[in-house]
């Protein structure tokens, strides 16, 4: 998925799960839509140019990453998510 590609919507109750690990902070493991993984802190959600997108902390360096290029997250808290497409 490029980073031109139109943007797509994630579920709700997906979205309420990444607000909450934002909330408490929580480090998640990523997995991205192209097979990339992340261990970072979530920080914040935000949205540019009607694009969502999850503010993270890697190691101190901070990254925004689109919603829907998250395949799934997971935390021991709140288990693992599959994140899905909203139709």
């Amino acid at each position: 998925m490029l980073m031109n590609d139109e943007y797509q919507p994630i579920n709700c109750d997906d979205y309420d799960n990444l607000e909450l690990a934002c909330q408490q902070k929580l480090t998640l493991k990523l997995e991205l839509r192209d097979g990339e993984t992340i261990e970072a802190k979530a920080i914040d959600l935000l949205q540019k140019k009607r694009v969502e997108y999850l503010t993270i902390d890697q190691n101190g360096t901070l990254r925004d990453v689109r919603l829907d290029h998250i395949s799934s997250f997971s935390h021991p808290e709140i288990g693992t998510v599959v994140v899905s497409l909203s139709d």
